[in-house]
């Protein structure tokens, strides 16, 4: 009875065995998700935060030029009026930069923004005066200060030439912008987010005396 048992134990262990081992032979192995979302180019690898860069930025110029091109006849300020000739001719430049970084590296752009984008153009659109001059400098500031975030994040971190030359001209761009916005006087920097919680520093080890007293 006993040695029947063991034999079919050991029978049961060679069939789990031969199963384990049919399943490793032909199930593909896993793969990094991160890694699957790279693509080799001549400047680098191209990675889903590369391509995010590129749309983010193209979606920024599509909404901020009508909206530099609105302040020409909604804003009062004369200030509010020149900050948004001179974001909307920024944009064009950064634009053509974008269209052309993007068709160098095969990445699909959008052609219109996105849908919050939209609905500030429309609020835009509807106003005039104090209140356009208002919504204007701090919808476009905290969009700025969203958008920094990804340049700055990607600049520090692509290992693509391409990508790196973009992202440089991205911060130079989104830095000007943030400072004509600003310098309408209009900012309400209560409403912006506050930046994040730094990390707590290590514990700093004591100094233990050595010396013999």
């Amino acid at each position: 009875m006993h040695r029947l048992l063991r034999g079919e134990l050991f029978m049961l262990g060679g069939f789990i065995l031969a199963a384990a081992v049919t399943i490793v032979l032909v199930m593909p192995p896993s793969i990094d998700p991160a890694a699957a979302q790279f693509t080799q180019t001549s400047a680098g690898p191209l990675t889903a935060a590369d391509r995010d860069l590129l749309i983010k930025v193209r979606q920024a110029g599509l909404w901020e030029m009508p909206a530099g091109d609105m302040a020409q006849t909604r804003a009062e300020a004369q200030r509010v009026k020149e900050v948004g000739r001179l974001i909307m001719e920024d944009h064009k430049k950064l634009d053509a930069m974008t269209v052309q970084t993007a068709k160098k590296l095969g990445v699909a752009i959008p052609d219109e923004p996105n849908a919050d984008q939209q609905r500030w153009l429309a609020q835009l659109a509807a106003e005039s005066g104090p209140a356009f001059d208002k919504d204007f400098a701090n919808l476009l500031r905290a969009a700025h200060g969203k958008v920094f975030t990804v340049v700055a994040g990607v600049r520090a971190g692509t290992r693509n030439a391409e990508i790196r030359k973009f992202a440089q001209e991205g911060i130079n761009f989104v830095m000007r912008h943030m400072t004509l916005l600003e310098s309408t006087g209009l900012v309400d920097f209560g409403q912006l987010p506050e930046a994040p919680t730094p990390s707590p520093a290590p514990p700093v080890a004591l100094a233990v005396d050595t010396r013999r007293h």
